[in-house]
């Protein structure tokens, strides 16, 4: 037995438990030894992958376009990531012909499919493109959706609400793309994604789609979402330490996307404290071992409150990030199995299908 797993117990799974800490010792000390944006990202780009390959993708190498998409009124233009699903194998990386979550979907070229716009985590400050690249890759491959994975401004270079517009800004071209045929899209399923940070701002793009008139989003996929500038959740205490994300990295990226006179009670920064109605459905996943466990749970009740359907995976033994291990957790292929049948599901002809698998509560 380890000294992690005396103080902390068996809450974490034991198959978790060296993956967080070979992230623990890889991540920059934020907020403690490390304080500077730069300085974090330097040493992130430096520390070894942690083994996340994702699916292949489209048939060609990559399996993805970089292209540049219109930014805000003002602001520069958005590098994004189109992944196209042809050609995708299974995640444990054998050949089909059946899906890692026994769904049977036709594989032509031509049929409508969602379009994902995917926002990375990295608590705003963060992470890009390249990071999370398994990661649009996989929910692609699994979920037959196109992926545009969008590179929004960074904190604190570009502070709030620069990342808020940003997100905005690449669902109204997706969604006007998916219209156009542009990107092989049922126009009806464009889907609003994202882990951690980026799944704060998959759910501010679908309240500001709500606020300003459109577009029409048919879900959001909330992946261990950041929601709350208020960081006095329970789970906040019970986490605080030892599961890689600490309480104190959340504080010093609400530091760095806020700044000194940031309003983090504005609902576009902290969307829990916003009016809820009239939002698309939502498929939310949480981690029991994540100090943003309580403000993600908090939001699935509030919507359910407000009359907006809801589903989710729970994942009582798993720490923040953990979906980016589908090769190495059973729990993340569940969890990237969820997620893929709730995009899956938004496709106009199988809308009616049933609900999402997973705990719920």
């Amino acid at each position: 037995m380890t000294a992690a797993d005396e103080t902390y117990g068996d809450r974490l799974a034991p198959e978790a438990r060296p993956l967080v800490d070979a992230l623990s010792a890889a991540f920059p000390d934020l907020g403690g030894a490390v304080t500077d944006a730069a300085e974090a990202r330097r040493i992130l780009a430096a520390a070894p992958s942690p083994g996340t390959a994702g699916e292949a993708v489209g048939g060609v190498v990559g399996g993805a376009e970089d292209r540049v998409v219109p930014g805000p009124a003002g602001a520069p233009d958005l590098p994004v990531r189109i992944y196209r699903p042809e050609g995708a194998d299974r995640l444990d990386g054998t050949d089909r012909p059946d899906r890692l979550d026994g769904i049977d979907r036709p594989e032509e070229a031509d049929r409508p499919r969602p379009t994902v716009v995917f926002f990375h985590g990295g608590g705003y400050t963060l992470c890009g493109l390249d990071t999370h690249d398994a990661t649009a890759r996989t929910l692609c491959a699994e979920s037959g959706a196109v992926v545009v994975s969008v590179a929004y401004r960074l904190a604190p270079e570009h502070r709030f609400p620069a990342a808020t517009e940003d997100a905005y800004a690449a669902l109204c071209w997706a969604a006007g793309q998916a219209r156009a045929g542009a990107l092989g899209g049922d126009p009806g399923a464009v889907v609003t994604a994202g882990d951690s940070s980026g799944g704060g701002l998959a759910a501010v793009a679908a309240l500001m789609a709500r606020d300003r008139g459109g577009p029409a989003v048919a879900l959001q996929v909330l992946i261990y979402p950041v929601l709350d500038a208020g960081q006095d959740s329970g789970s906040y205490t019970s986490n605080a330490t030892g599961y890689f994300l600490t309480a104190a990295h959340l504080r010093w990226f609400w530091e760095q996307y806020l700044g000194p006179d940031g309003e983090g009670t504005h609902p576009y920064a902290s969307p829990l404290g916003a009016d809820l109605a009239a939002l698309p459905p939502a498929h939310i996943v949480t981690a029991g071992c994540d100090p943003l466990c309580d403000e993600a749970k908090a939001y699935a009740l509030k919507l359910r409150l407000a009359g907006v359907p809801v589903t989710q995976g729970h994942h009582p033994g798993m720490f923040h990030g953990f979906l980016g291990f589908t090769r190495l957790l059973e729990d993340a292929r569940a969890a990237v199995a969820d997620v893929a049948e709730a995009v899956a599901s938004t496709v106009s002809d199988r809308k009616n299908s049933g609900d999402v698998g997973g705990s719920t509560g």
